[in-house]
């Protein structure tokens, strides 16, 4: 369903706000001795400068997304960060999408595939109606070209690894026919979230590791928008590819500019110099309900927010590193924190209702793998329990009261914070009074970059969260031990240096099981797991609250149709759908949105072209954040 002005519309959902900052990414990667792929010819981006959404002087349309996270590359064999990946689905097609309306696979680049009997040999049918944006033909070759890639070079394995780490062997016998070879059954094969990228263009890259993909524009793409400009943690722009073969986007321009502080992206929505903005607090989401030509959109949300420790930062080469407090290695210890925090609290004072109260890994939202605790199991909030676990384990008051370690040291933690998050701030606080008062000591350490010292294993605990897909396995990759680094010096795609056999000997199982209902079934096994090893602890499932003017957007799809969210899809559907009120003379002042949801076109092409259920998968690493 597709929305449309109704005017003094007073329908509204529970607000609260989404969770941008990623954990373990990758941080800003500057070209070094690397080959430029070349432009596509089409003209340079415009004027360098962000204006705001509405009809430009020139009457252009500009759809312009107020984001605060940073973009860590505009590559995507590194990108892993939310703004990231959500940029490379609007320039890159995938050979699967995923349907708006509830998420199952659909054809993308792909237009049908089987499988053999043995399920080692797949074969895609790739679309003869797909063009670069250069003009040039896109093929089963680029597809292969990319898989091989990734399977020959570590540093392009970098942000979706995973997927091509049981590939044997992949061919393009001719330009519409894919061929993958498995070492080993793989359940993910219709949920490879990986961006095919152009041959002729990456195949004169030389180290990927340092390549940005961030010097010269536009970028050769075969999604439904170019990128045409980009300026560091100022914009990206985008202008629709007029060639994509579901149709080019309605917008003239869509551009992604960059706000530290959340305040003053709304104060540029309500001034009407952006059409959206996006992780909205509950106080500006209430502050804007009313606002005239602005729509607050409020949906259950497909992250979580968690408390991560530092389990002993390590390398693939067994070689340890960081500087990560010896005490939180002690389950005792872990368990105590956590019996001392109250996601009730969280929940109420901080998200303000706006959220669900943190169980199992993965959120509500995706009903078929959503697990929670036993009661004997569950980690509830109990002051009295966590001093007696850390008594019992021999860390003892001192006449300060403060608790000791078996080294005699006070017990001090840091923690990492986002400074662009107030979720973290606010938790930070609660936390300090909570550990406090069992006699622990909490430096709160909020950075604007907190990749850099993540990534070297510099922290005690840190502020988690990413984006969950409809098909769970990146997220739970992130936690394994081939995830970790290489060395120390390189980067991998753990998120927080976890390395537990069981729960490898897990992921290993899923990955192989075809059957839903038993896959489905492991999945919950991995979160018991690592619920129990408390390494990590989900304090909320934060909803998605997100605004936009009414008076630039007309209609736009949400993700599921049912309470869904815009930003941070599984696909490219709410940018590409975005219909500009202008377009049949605006809309009617003072009105506001019905519900925000919808298909539309792509629902009837979809039909058209055959809709293939299977298993399903996440978004990026990510649709990670």
């Amino acid at each position: 369903m597709v929305t449309t002005a109704t005017p003094q519309s007073t329908r509204q959902r529970p607000r609260f706000r989404l969770v941008l900052a990623t954990g373990a990414v990758a941080s800003a990667l500057v070209m070094a001795g690397s080959v430029v792929p070349q432009a596509q010819a089409q003209p340079q981006a415009r004027a360098q400068t962000a204006k705001g959404a509405a009809a430009e002087g020139d009457g252009k349309q500009v759809l312009t997304v107020a984001v605060s996270q940073s973009i860590d590359s505009l590559s995507p064999f590194l990108a892993q960060r939310l703004v990231s990946t959500s940029i490379h689905r609007l320039a890159y097609e995938y050979l699967t999408a995923y349907d708006p309306k509830d998420g199952h696979t659909i054809p993308g680049l792909a237009t049908e595939w089987k499988s053999s009997p043995d399920k080692l040999t797949w074969t895609f049918t790739i679309r003869d109606n797909s063009k670069w944006s250069d003009g040039k033909p896109a093929t089963a070759e680029d597809a292969a070209w990319t898989f091989n890639k990734m399977m020959t070079d570590p540093n392009a394995a970098t942000a979706n690894g995973s997927f091509t780490a049981n590939f044997e062997k992949v061919t393009a016998p001719d330009p519409k026919t894919l061929v993958i070879e498995l070492k080993k059954p793989q359940a993910t094969m219709t949920a490879l979230d990986v961006p095919i990228v152009p041959k002729h263009v990456w195949e004169k890259v030389g180290d990927f590791s340092k390549f940005n993909n961030d010097k010269q524009f536009p970028i050769v793409g075969n999604g439904p928008f170019v990128i045409t400009d980009f300026k560091v943690d100022q914009y990206l722009k985008l202008e629709p590819n007029k060639t994509f073969w579901r149709g080019a986007p309605k917008f003239d321009e869509l551009v992604f500019k960059y706000y530290k502080d959340g305040d003053a992206a709304v104060a540029a929505l309500r001034k009407g110099e952006v059409s959206f903005v996006q992780g909205l607090t509950p106080a500006q989401a209430d502050a804007l309900k009313n606002a005239e030509n602005i729509k607050v959109n409020d949906a259950p949300g497909r992250r979580f927010f968690a408390l991560a420790t530092n389990p002993g930062a390590q390398s693939k080469d067994g070689k340890k590193f960081g500087n990560g407090h010896k005490a939180l290695l002690d389950p005792a210890v872990r368990k105590a924190l956590f019996h001392a925090t109250d996601r009730a609290t969280i929940v109420d004072k901080v998200f303000q209702g706006h959220a669900v109260e943190g169980e199992g890994y993965i959120p509500p939202r995706f009903e078929s793998y959503f697990w929670k605790p036993e009661a004997s199991q569950k980690i509830a909030y109990d002051p009295a329990e966590a001093a007696r676990f850390l008594d019992e384990a021999g860390y003892k008051k001192n006449g300060s009261g403060k608790r000791v370690g078996k080294d005699g040291k006070p017990l001090d933690f840091r923690i990492l914070c986002h400074a662009t998050d107030p979720n973290d701030k606010a938790i930070g606080k609660y936390l300090q009074e909570w550990w406090g008062e069992l006699g622990i000591g909490l430096k709160v350490e909020c950075l604007d970059n907190v990749s850099d010292p993540w990534l070297k294993g510099d922290y005690d605990l840190a502020f988690d969260g990413w984006s969950v897909n409809p098909d769970p396995d990146f997220v739970l990759s992130i936690h394994t031990c081939a995830a970790l680094p290489a060395t120390p010096k390189d980067t991998g795609a753990t998120d927080n240096f976890i390395c537990d056999k069981q729960f490898d000997e897990l992921y290993a199982k899923q990955a192989v099981e075809y059957d839903p209902a038993k896959r489905a079934d492991l999945v919950k096994q991995m979160q018991s797991r690592l619920y129990d090893t408390g390494y990590m602890n989900v304090l909320a499932y934060p909803n998605a609250v997100e605004a936009y003017r009414t008076d630039q957007i007309k209609s736009i799809t949400t993700m599921p149709e049912a309470a869904g969210n815009i930003y941070g899809q599984d696909g490219y559907w709410s940018w590409w759908s975005a219909e500009p009120a202008a377009a049949d003379g605006g809309s009617d002042s003072g009105s506001s949105m019905g519900v925000v949801v919808g298909i539309g076109a792509a629902v009837v092409l979809a039909a058209a072209l055959g809709l293939f259920v299977a298993m399903r998968r996440r978004s990026t690493a990510e649709d990670r954040e």
